[in-house]
């Protein structure tokens, strides 16, 4: 079935690595379009590659599905703050930090980066702790784009949003028109379009709005993939640079102390030397 097929899809592009998303997803594109499933291809093409830490955070809801039901029992406890003193409060800011610590680790175990750097790890920090302050964000888990961050106090207020609009332009409201004269409809003035011919023209007209609009809408999926490419690649050079910070600290802390062995062989060295003058 098409749901198969885009299902299918989604599970395994925001399992696998970041990485290899834009050409798998390509495949899969072509593979709907074989299959003779040519709007399953549209929505398939329309999915956007994740930054590393969203992967990271996916990737962890897809291998534990119970992190998405405890992010969502914290938060429903959370949304009883009004109501409660002080001490349960603490108790509940506590073991929100907590979980979200836990479940960092937890992320970063199961995508088995080696030595992620500190930006990855405050990344998915701030996510995790997102999807409990927002249920916008709780119900993106398992597709995020990127990472999520929680600028406010507490909870976001109010439900879970309403489902974004399909881009269709709402039905205009019928205005009310007095009773039809009973006489007959008068004939078109000469040169004036008939009712045919305005028809075809109002359709006309349409089918060129529809085109420019889905013109839009690919060069907005293409920018998308660009920026999220570009994000991509900037986290992969602060991993890189920050891992090059690392070995540079390792190696100055070696090259210190080496020179204080050195410095205090030659202090050894320079009072052997004054008892042999003696």
């Amino acid at each position: 079935m098409p749901s198969d097929l885009l299902a299918d899809a989604v599970e395994e592009l925001y399992e696998a690595d970041p990485d290899s998303f834009t050409g798998r997803r390509q495949e899969l594109v072509t593979s709907a379009r074989e299959a003779g499933q040519a709007a399953v291809a549209k929505q398939i093409a329309g999915l956007r590659k994740p930054t590393r830490s969203a992967w990271v955070v996916n990737r962890l809801v897809r291998a534990d599905p119970r992190v998405a039901s405890r992010l969502a029992a914290l938060a429903a406890e959370l949304r009883d703050e009004p109501s409660m003193d002080g001490t349960r409060i603490r108790e509940l800011t506590a073991a929100r930090g907590r979980l979200v610590d836990e479940l960092t680790r937890q992320a970063l175990q199961v995508s088995d980066l080696p030595a992620p750097p500190a930006a990855l790890r405050e990344e998915v920090t701030a996510t995790l702790d997102a999807a409990i302050a927002d249920p916008a964000v709780a119900a993106n888990l398992g597709t995020l784009v990127r990472a999520a961050h929680w600028a406010g106090f507490g909870l976001a207020p109010g439900a879970p949003g309403a489902p974004v609009s399909d881009g269709a332009a709402p039905s205009p409201t019928p205005e009310r028109t007095s009773a039809p004269a009973k006489s007959a409809r008068p004939a078109p003035a000469a040169g004036q379009p008939g009712p045919a011919e305005a028809a075809a023209e109002r359709d006309r007209r349409r089918q060129e709005k529809i085109q420019l609009a889905e013109r839009a809408v690919a060069e907005a999926g293409q920018a998308a993939d660009s920026a999220n490419e570009a994000e991509q690649d900037l986290e992969e050079t602060v991993r890189r640079l920050e891992a090059e910070l690392a070995d540079a600290r390792q190696q100055l802390a070696e090259a210190r102390r080496q020179s204080y062995r050195a410095e205090s062989r030659q202090r050894r060295a320079n009072a052997e030397l004054g008892r042999l003058r003696e």
